[in-house]
C-alpha cells in the first residue's frame, strides 16, 4: 500500500492517506504541492519564521494575500527556524512519517541543513523526494540563481515567441510565469510515477525537475526546427480585428478550412489554388489571414464567434481573465472553488483534471505556523510543555 497515515480532517481524493512535507516557496513548488492537496494528500508546509515571501504579495486584503492563498490552500503550516538543532530532530522525525518531500531551494541548501534526500532516506528509505530548481541538481549551471523570467530568456522561449511577432524587435515583458507552473505540474506528475514505483518495489527515490528542462519540453516544434531549419516560415495564428476588439480563428485541418469558407460565405476559397490544400495555404498563409480579417473587421467579436461556433470552426474572442472566469462552461464543470482566508472568501481554479472521486481546492488558507502545535502533538507526540519550550527558544512560531 502506498501510504495510509492517520490525519485529522482527511479530505477525499486519490491521494488521501499520502503525507507531504512541503519545503517550497514562491510558485513552482507550492503549485506542485497544492495539486497534491487538491487530490486529498495531507500537505504540511514547512516555512521559515518569516514565512513564504508570497504571503506579502498582492492582491492583499487585510494583510492576506490571495496570491499566496491560491498556491497554498488546503495545506497545513509549520513555522520553524530550520537552522536550529531542534528543527533537525523535528524534520527527521516528520520524514519518518511522510511519503513525499518537495523542495525548491537552490541546489545545496537542503544538504547544508541536513534535509537532503540522502539524509532523509536514511530515516525513511521509502521516501519520494522531489527537488525543483532552475537548472537541475547537477552540472556546471546548477547553482545559478533562477526565477521563471530568467529561464524564459535562457531557454530560448522569449526569442522564439519574438520570432512569431510582426513589427516587434524586442522580447515581450514577462508577467505570467510559465516556467513555474509548468515545472510544478511536471513535478506533480513525476511524484505520482515515483509513488507507483514505490508501491511496486517498496523503494523511494529522488526526483530532479528543472525549470529549464520544462521550458524545452514546452517548445516541441522549436527544438526540432533549431536542429533542422526550414526555408518556409511556420504559419502563425494572428489576432484579427473586429468592430469591438479582436478574435483568433484557427482553420487547421482541411475540414476546418472548408467549414470556415462556408461560414464566411466564401465558397470560392475552397477552389482557389492558393488555399485549396494544406500545403498551398502554408505557402500563402499571410494572404489567407488578410482575407479572413477583411471579413471579421466588419463584424463584432460576438457575431464572429457565434458564426464560427455554429460551423464548428475553432474561434474565440480575446477575453480578459475576469471575463473568462465567468464562462458558464467553467461553472458547469465546477472548475473554480470558493476558499477562505483571514480576510474572507475568494475564487481559485481547481486542478485541471477531474476524477470519479470528488476533488477540489481548499477549503482554507493556512495562517503562518497555525498548525504547528497540532502537527507536533498529534504526529510526533510532543507534550504541550515541550512545544511551548521550543516556542520560547525561538524555534517555532504559531502565527497570530
Amino acid at each position: 500500500m502506498v501510504g495510509q497515515h492517520p490525519t485529522s480532517n482527511p479530505r477525499p481524493g486519490p491521494l488521501q492517506g499520502i503525507r507531504v512535507l512541503d519545503f517550497t516557496a514562491m510558485i513552482a513548488g507550492p503549485h506542485c504541492a497544492r495539486l497534491m492537496a487538491d487530490l486529498g494528500a495531507e500537505v504540511i508546509k514547512i516555512e521559515g519564521l518569516e514565512g513564504d515571501l508570497i504571503r506579502a504579495r498582492p492582491p492583499l486584503r487585510d494583510g492576506n494575500s490571495t496570491y499566496f492563498g491560491a498556491l497554498n490552500c488546503g495545506k497545513k503550516s509549520i513555522a520553524i527556524d530550520l537552522k536550529t538543532k531542534a528543527a533537525k530532530t523535528i524534520i527527521h522525525d516528520l520524514a519518518k512519517l511522510s511519503d513525499v518531500v518537495v523542495e525548491n531551494f537552490r541546489p545545496g541548501v537542503m544538504a547544508r541543513l541536513a534535509f537532503d534526500y540522502a539524509t532523509l532516506a536514511e530515516h525513511n528509505p521509502k521516501l519520494v523526494y522531489c527537488s525543483i530548481s532552475g537548472y537541475g541538481q547537477s552540472g556546471p549551471g546548477a547553482t545559478r540563481a533562477a526565477y521563471a523570467p530568467i529561464v524564459h530568456a535562457a531557454s530560448g522561449y522569449d526569442a522564439a515567441n519574438l520570432s512569431y511577432q510582426v513589427q516587434q524587435d524586442t522580447p515581450a515583458s514577462t508577467g505570467i510565469f510559465v516556467a513555474d507552473i509548468l515545472s510544478g505540474a511536471y513535478a506533480f506528475g513525476a511524484i505520482q510515477a515515483a509513488l507507483v514505483h514505490r508501491g511496486r518495489t517498496g523503494q523511494g527515490q529522488a526526483v530532479d525537475v528543472s525549470l529549464m528542462d520544462s521550458m524545452l519540453n514546452l517548445m516541441v516544434f522549436e527544438c526540432q526546427e533549431a536542429q533542422f531549419p526550414s526555408e518556409q516560415k511556420r504559419p502563425v495564428y494572428v489576432p484579427m480585428k473586429t468592430t469591438d476588439g479582436h478574435v483568433i480563428i484557427a482553420p487547421i485541418s482541411q475540414k476546418n478550412f472548408e467549414e470556415m469558407a462556408d461560414a464566411m460565405q466564401r465558397g470560392d476559397l475552397k477552389t482557389d489554388v492558393r488555399f485549396s490544400t494544406g500545403q498551398a495555404r502554408v505557402a500563402h498563409w499571410t494572404e489567407l489571414m488578410t482575407i479572413i480579417e477583411q471579413w471579421t473587421e466588419r463584424r463584432s467579436g460576438v457575431e464572429v464567434e457565434a458564426i464560427m461556433d455554429a460551423n464548428s470552426v475553432p474561434c474565440s474572442r480575446f477575453l480578459t481573465v475576469a471575463d473568462a472566469m465567468k464562462d458558464p462552461q467553467l461553472a458547469a464543470r465546477d472548475s473554480l472553488s470558493r476558499i477562505k482566508d483571514g480576510a474572507g472568501e475568494f475564487l481559485v481554479p481547481n486542478a485541471p483534471f477531474q476524477f470519479t472521486t470528488p476533488t477540489a481546492a481548499g477549503p482554507t488558507v493556512p495562517g503562518l505556523g497555525v498548525d504547528g502545535r497540532a502537527v507536533l502533538s498529534e504526529l510526533l507526540g510532543l507534550s504541550e510543555e515541550q512545544i511551548n519550550g521550543l516556542h520560547d527558544k525561538g524555534v517555532l512560531s504559531f502565527g497570530q
